[in-house]
C-alpha cells in the first residue's frame, strides 16, 4: 500500500463520521420536529463549545504541520485526560489515532473525527432512555444529588416533558431545608400543571415523601417526581437520611422508587465519579441526569462516569430553560464535544 493509500482513512473516517452521525434518531421526523431537533443540536454544540474548544485548540497544536510521533501521543493523552475523559478512553483514543500513522502527517481534523467515533462508542452502551413503565402507577422517581447540582430545576423540566407528553404528574418538594427550593418547586408545578405536595421549610423529608406517595396513588397520577436536599456524599448523617426517605416510599409502595435519578453537575469534574460510587450505594442510583454543561471546559467527565460505572444517562443539560434538557444521545454529544459537525439526512 502506497503512503498516499495509507493516508486515505483520514478522509474517510471523518466522512464515515459525518455519514453516521447525521443517521436521524428517530424515523420519520415531520419538519417540525426536524427543525426543533436542529435547534437543540445547535444549543448542545454552544453548551459544549468550551470542552470542545480547548480540545479542538489542543490537537491543533500538536497536530498541525506535524508528523505524528510518540511524542505527539503522549501530548494528546495529556489534553485528553485533562479534559477528564479518562484514562481508559484517553489511551483507545491515542491508540486509534495512532494506527498505521507514525511518521506520517495527520490532519487535526481527522483526529477530531477519530476522538468523535472512540467517545460515540464509550456512550453508546449507557444511552438510555428514562421509560415510564404505565404498569406502576405512580412511577415514582426520586432524585438526588449534591447541593447546588441542579435538582430540583432537572425536576421541573422534567415535570413539564411528561405533562406535555400526556402523563397526570405529582411533584414532592422533598428538600424542605431550603424555602427557596419549596417555592421554585411550586413555581415549577405552575408552570407544567402538575400536582404538588409541599410543606412549610424544616419538615420531616421522609413524612413528605410518605405523603406525596399517598396522595398522588389516591389521584391516580402517573408519575410522581421527588425532589430532595442536596447533601454532600461524605457527610454520613445526610445519607442516612437518605435511607430513611427510600424506607418511607416503600411503606407505601414495596417496589419504589422505580427510579432514582442522580443529579450530576459537570463542572466539578473528577468529584463526580465520588458521587456516582457514593450515591449509588447508598440511594441505588438507577440513572444520571447531566446538568451545566454549558458552564465547563470539563464535560468530558460524563465519558469518563460512562466508562467506569456504566449507569445509563437518561438526560443531559445545557442551560436553564425547560427545552435545554434534552434525552441523552451519544453521537449527538460526541459530534458536539469533539467539534465535528453533526450533519443531517
Amino acid at each position: 500500500m502506497s503512503e498516499a493509500d495509507d493516508d486515505k482513512p483520514k478522509a474517510g473516517l471523518l466522512s464515515r463520521w459525518r455519514r453516521r452521525a447525521g443517521a436521524p434518531a428517530a424515523p420519520e421526523a415531520g419538519d417540525g420536529d426536524e427543525a426543533t431537533r436542529r435547534n437543540w443540536l445547535g444549543r448542545l454544540a454552544a453548551g459544549l463549545s468550551r470542552t470542545s474548544s480547548a480540545l479542538g485548540r489542543g490537537v491543533s497544536d500538536i497536530f498541525a504541520k506535524r508528523k505524528l510521533d510518540a511524542e505527539a501521543l503522549d501530548e494528546l493523552e495529556d489534553i485528553l485526560i485533562q479534559a477528564d475523559l479518562g484514562l481508559a478512553v484517553a489511551i483507545r483514543i491515542r491508540t486509534a489515532v495512532g494506527a498505521g500513522r507514525y511518521d506520517k502527517g495527520i490532519e487535526p481534523e481527522a483526529v477530531k473525527a477519530i476522538l468523535a467515533e472512540e467517545i460515540a462508542r464509550a456512550l453508546e452502551p449507557v444511552a438510555r432512555p428514562l421509560t415510564i413503565d404505565a404498569s406502576k402507577k405512580p412511577f415514582v422517581i426520586l432524585v438526588v444529588g449534591v447541593n447546588g447540582s441542579g435538582k430540583t430545576t432537572t425536576i421541573g423540566k422534567l415535570a413539564a416533558k411528561f405533562v406535555a407528553d400526556g402523563l397526570k404528574v405529582t411533584l414532592a418538594a422533598g428538600d424542605t431545608f431550603r424555602a427557596a427550593a419549596i417555592e421554585q418547586l411550586k413555581i415549577w408545578a405552575g408552570r407544567a400543571d402538575a400536582d404538588i405536595v409541599a410543606r412549610e421549610p424544616g419538615g420531616d423529608a421522609a413524612s413528605l415523601a410518605f405523603e406525596a406517595l399517598t396522595r398522588a396513588k389516591a389521584t391516580s397520577a402517573d408519575v410522581l417526581l421527588i425532589d430532595t436536599a442536596g447533601r454532600l456524599q461524605n457527610r454520613a448523617e445526610l445519607m442516612n437520611e437518605l435511607e430513611k426517605i427510600v424506607r418511607a416510599i416503600k411503606k407505601v409502595d414495596a417496589e419504589a422508587p422505580h427510579a432514582t435519578l442522580l443529579a450530576l453537575d459537570a463542572t466539578v469534574g473528577q468529584n463526580a465519579l465520588s458521587q456516582v460510587e457514593i450515591f449509588g450505594r447508598i440511594a441505588g442510583v438507577t440513572g444520571l441526569v447531566m446538568t451545566k454543561l454549558d458552564g465547563t471546559a470539563r464535560g468530558g467527565i460524563l465519558v469518563a462516569v460512562a466508562e467506569k460505572f456504566g449507569l445509563p444517562v437518561h438526560f443531559i443539560g445545557v442551560g436553564e430553560g425547560v427545552d435545554d434538557l434534552e434525552p441523552f444521545a451519544a453521537r449527538d454529544f460526541a459530534a458536539a464535544i469533539a467539534g465535528v459537525e453533526r450533519r443531517e439526512g
